[in-house]
């Protein structure tokens, strides 16, 4: 979920996966492995990323729906 949130997000927004690689101080390997899944960001990095996206770490981390449920509402796109 997460990988697929970041990827949709990041090109949505208009950013290449280099340029959060750089943002990120990371190479683009290491943030690819973000997007496919294989390894997750620390804290620090995953608000950086939200930041960065502006969106929240909970609609990266796919618990918007769980949110709305639960009445919280909020606007990403």
């Amino acid at each position: 979920m997460f990988g697929t949130r970041l990827n949709q997000t990041r090109k949505s927004k208009g950013f290449t996966a280099q340029q959060m690689a750089d943002f990120l101080s990371m190479n683009l390997r290491a943030y690819r492995n973000y997007e496919s899944d294989n390894r997750f960001p620390s804290p620090e990095t995953l608000v950086k990323i939200a930041d960065k996206l502006d969106v929240s770490i909970d609609f990266l981390l796919g618990r918007d729906d769980f949110l709305k449920s639960h009445g919280v509402f909020f606007d990403e796109h």
